[in-house]
């Protein structure tokens, strides 16, 4: 089923969703389930499954010369979602990059979703690689999140790269994007990246996953500069719980995200790893009793591959 029709069959009840990342090369799925299975009481409709693009590792031979080999740290987004399908029966969507890819690449990538049954996807961008500055769209692939979308939508309508391709299937894909309440780390201003926002829903995006953030003002702020500018898709909050110190110079560096000073200073305070972990719980139960409060039609939480402190937040709200 579609992100969308979770949401109008929910008739203004909030969802509950959450994020996993695939595990790192070497472990198997059990360790997927494992995170996932603590939040299943919560009957999540939905559960997001990142990608991760292929990174640059320069190896020293024998010779003293280097090799430069291609390495993927987190494989297997496709299989995880068949699996989570599978066993979990609830809709499972897969994050496709710009990144990485060639057209050819996300069209053969999208068509093996669509055998899977897999419905909905998250068109992003993706970031540059660690031996970029700036980011580099693939030789004959995407530079923008709003060219994947149209891609997509193609897709949707029977329009394949193939021109010759005659009577295509068409896909029925639902297209979520990303949003920042405090604005893309490289877009000039709110307002722009507001605009190329917008861009992503005319070409076909059906609705809006949000980065994470820590006060609740930015994110209604955000909404109401979207519904202005003419944007009326669902607008989904990303949640994530503070669960050590060291995420207060992490988190606002990675992602270009305030956090409140109040917040800050308990983290500051508490005298062990623990109280740092019930303090970002807390702070996370607020957030989502306020969302909730205000109508939000589903809270994303961002798990990163653990689930315990999710479960505890959903306890309290779900």
């Amino acid at each position: 089923m579609k992100v969308t029709q979770h949401i109008e069959n929910a008739k203004g009840k909030s969802l509950f969703s959450f994020e996993i990342l695939p595990p790192l090369k070497g472990q198997n799925i059990q360790s997927i389930f494992d995170s996932i299975d603590p939040l299943m009481e919560f009957n999540p409709p939905f559960i997001d499954v990142t990608y991760h693009r292929e990174e640059f590792e320069f190896k020293e031979l024998p010779s003293g010369l280097l090799e430069k080999k291609i390495v993927k740290k987190r494989p297997g987004t496709v299989g995880i979602c068949a699996a989570i399908q599978n066993k979990y029966q609830v809709d499972a969507i897969p994050h496709i990059l710009c990144g990485g890819f060639t057209k050819e690449d996300t069209e053969n990538f999208l068509i093996d979703i669509d055998f899977l049954g897999i419905q909905n996807v998250v068109a992003l961008r993706g970031d540059a690689i660690k031996s970029e500055t700036y980011f580099k769209a693939e030789k004959g692939g995407h530079l923008y999140a709003s060219d994947l979308v149209s891609q997509i939508s193609n897709l949707n309508n029977g329009v394949y790269l193939d021109a010759d391709l005659q009577n295509s299937c068409r896909t029925d894909f639902c297209i979520g994007v990303a949003g920042y309440p405090e604005k893309h780390i490289e877009a000039p201003s709110l307002d722009s990246d507001i605009h190329f926002l917008k861009k992503k829903i005319k070409h076909g995006a059906e609705y809006i996953i949000t980065q994470m953030f820590f006060d609740n003002q930015k994110y209604f702020d955000f909404v109401a500069k979207c519904r202005a500018a003419g944007i009326t898709v669902p607008i989904i909050p990303g949640l994530k719980p503070i669960a050590t110190k060291k995420q207060l110079n992490l988190i606002p560096h990675r992602f270009s995200v305030e956090l409140p000073d109040d917040l800050i200073m308990e983290v500051v305070r508490a005298t062990d790893a623990e109280a740092v972990n019930q303090i970002g719980i807390e702070w996370c139960i607020n957030q989502s009793k306020e969302l909730i409060k205000a109508g939000i039609p589903v809270l994303h939480y961002y798990s990163m591959g653990k689930s315990q402190n999710i479960k505890q937040i959903a306890q309290s709200i779900f």
